[in-house]
């Protein structure tokens, strides 16, 4: 099984890559621009660890309220059993 850490390392790699692909003038254009269009909306480093703050941000303040309130309602409850393709680490 993939741990969120190789998954978020992985996601980081494959921007990388795409990067370079397309600046690297010995490519054809048709495979530079390729690249360019998938990373206008592939996530940077910064937005894959911001995703993972968030996620691990959600889960404290759910447990917390869990605390506080007794049990959550399904739909919350739901959100601390997710297993989100991204991390802080």
């Amino acid at each position: 099984m993939t741990m969120v850490h190789e998954r978020n390392r992985s996601l980081i790699q494959t921007w990388e890559f795409l990067r370079e692909l397309s600046q690297d003038k010995e490519l054809p254009e048709s495979i530079r621009s390729q690249a360019k269009a998938l990373l206008r909306h592939y996530p940077t480093a910064k937005d894959i660890s911001l995703a993972g703050r968030l996620r691990q941000h959600r889960k404290k303040e759910l447990a917390f309220l869990a605390d506080e309130h007794g049990p959550l309602p399904p739909v919350l409850a739901s959100w601390l059993m997710d297993d989100s393709v991204f991390s802080d680490e």
